[in-house]
């Protein structure tokens, strides 16, 4: 896979087209590595121009200000504002909503102004252009739902690009009863991710996936690497593991095009 760092491209005179910001989870997780390479793989696919800022790129500081660490996050977040701003970049994709949204909501007041895009819109911007074609029939008449996101949507109201992406695969999209402004939280956001959840009947993962369930799906497709992981225990929960999977929808679309 062809992987530039800023660095690298500075050092020849070039801007790239977008900044991928890979993200804590997209660069440690085992799991949520897979979604980068998949993307990666689709950018590669459709010729996009990218670079990544590598051993440069750390921690957006989301967790730490969910947490109530605001100095943490600060410190943080000054250090990758400087970082970008001496690379001039313009525009940055994610596939992590918790890194979208604290780049693009709360970076601008500390000096961080750029264009930032979900993994999603940008996949449905590729197709639009025609720079990802025909994706062939994979998963044609497959069952697939969709769990939304916080982060992408009540906190940013991005609902149409996943699923109009997931529209290319000609599955069968089947909505869960809470979707889009109703959806449930998987139960990782606002730094839920890295503790034990408090007492109570039921995690939330298991309750969301039970949503999922609902629908009779064969796949739940996500757009975050910390979904992925609550969806993926959920499934593990009901010991469904063998009949449904959990993928990012840039996996599916990777997938679907054989990369």
């Amino acid at each position: 896979m062809k992987v530039p760092t800023m660095e690298q491209l500075m050092a020849e005179g070039k801007q790239p087209e977008i900044l991928f910001w890979v993200g804590s989870a997209g660069s440690y997780d085992d799991r949520a590595k897979k979604i980068t390479k998949a993307f990666v793989k689709i950018l590669n696919k459709a010729n996009v121009d990218f670079a990544v800022l590598g051993p440069e790129e750390s921690c957006t500081g989301d967790v730490a200000k969910r947490a109530g660490n605001e100095f943490l996050f600060q410190m943080q977040a000054m250090m990758n504002i400087e970082v970008l701003n001496a690379y001039e970049v313009k525009r940055i994709v994610t596939c992590d909503p918790h890194s979208y949204n604290c780049l693009k909501n709360e970076y601008p007041s500390l000096g961080g102004n750029y264009e930032v895009v979900h993994h999603t819109q940008f996949i449905k911007e590729l197709i639009d252009s025609g720079r990802i074609e025909s994706v062939g029939d994979a998963y044609k008449g497959k069952r697939i739902t969709f769990h939304d996101p916080c982060y992408l949507g009540r906190a940013n109201k991005v609902y149409d690009a996943p699923r109009e992406v997931l529209n290319i695969l000609n599955a069968n999209l089947v909505e869960m009863k809470r979707h889009k402004a109703t959806a449930l939280c998987c139960g990782a956001g606002g730094a839920q991710m890295f503790k034990e959840p408090e007492k109570g009947d039921k995690d939330i993962n298991v309750l969301r996936t039970e949503d999922a369930l609902k629908t009779n799906p064969e796949i739940i497709a996500t757009g975050c690497p910390y979904c992925n992981t609550m969806m993926t225990d959920g499934i593990k929960s009901k010991e469904k593991e063998d009949s449904i999977i959990v993928q990012d929808i840039a996996e599916l679309i990777a997938n679907a095009q054989n990369l």
